[in-house]
């Protein structure tokens, strides 16, 4: 397999980001939640590159070539700034399956605990997504439990499963 890499966006990425709001195959049918903005991505990206303090997307490449994102935001639970965040990876419909999402989110994780003060990770899927959760279990995320219908999509409120990484289980 070709080499599975996270790096900041560039300017000839953004027809790859543009599809995460206007084709609803890139966000598969877990996170598809209707048509966004369009230009929102390109805006965010010329305000800071995607990288940012409250939150930062990162290109999953493989080969060099840009598969999918990876993404963090700030969630802290009453700790101190950046001891929680809430991550996630999603892949363009090609990179699926063969592996690139669990080394994905092995490679966040990793990057999270070396880079910044995180002592807890989080993620959040669809209590029906069991590929997403099958990843987050080998990655070692521990299931912490279930949201009831937390989220709204496809015309129905859907329940969610709460995952979590500790800095002292990665």
């Amino acid at each position: 397999m070709k080499r599975i890499a996270l790096r900041p966006f560039a300017e000839e990425d953004l027809p790859a980001l543009d599809r995460f709001a206007t084709d609803p195959d890139v966000l598969g049918a877990f996170q598809w939640s209707g048509f966004a903005d369009p230009k929102a991505r390109r805006r965010r990206f010329a305000e800071d590159g995607f990288v940012g303090d409250e939150s930062t997307a990162l290109a999953v490449t493989v080969g060099g070539v840009v598969a999918g994102m990876a993404s963090w935001e700030a969630a802290d639970r009453g700790g101190p700034a950046g001891g929680c965040f809430e991550v996630g990876v999603t892949l363009l419909p090609d990179f699926r399956g063969h592996g690139v999402g669990t080394k994905a989110h092995r490679l966040l994780a990793d990057h999270l605990f070396r880079f910044t003060r995180a002592h807890r990770l989080e993620a959040f899927t669809d209590s029906e997504n069991a590929a997403e959760q099958r990843v987050l279990e080998k990655v070692g995320f521990h299931r912490e439990g279930l949201m009831c219908q937390v989220t709204w999509r496809d015309g129905a409120y859907r329940d969610e499963i709460v995952y979590a990484l500790l800095r002292s289980e990665a």
